[in-house]
């Protein structure tokens, strides 16, 4: 049962015509063109944000990067030390 459905698939594509991708291609440029109009209405609705906000929030991103990178690095610090220690202690 599954073979004929196969085949009539099959000689079902073979029987399409020219003008049903010509169909396709116009339903697909169509398609395109209504979604880049719903784009541009969309981005006009975004409420973008002014230049001070974006340069205080990118003060705010860098301040953390770098306490985050200093706080980091002393814990990675210290735990060197330790382990130093440790093995140091035990003889390893």
């Amino acid at each position: 049962m599954a073979s004929q459905a196969v085949k009539a698939k099959n000689e079902e594509s073979r029987t399409r015509s020219g003008s049903d991708l010509k169909e396709r291609v116009t339903g697909t440029v169509a398609d395109s063109r209504e979604f880049i109009h719903d784009v541009r209405l969309e981005m006009k609705q975004v409420t973008w944000p002014s230049r001070d906000d974006v340069v205080s929030t990118t003060s705010v991103v860098i301040a953390t990067v770098f306490f985050f990178g200093i706080f980091l690095a002393v814990v990675d610090w210290l735990v060197q030390r330790g382990v130093s220690y440790i093995f140091k202690v035990f003889g390893a």
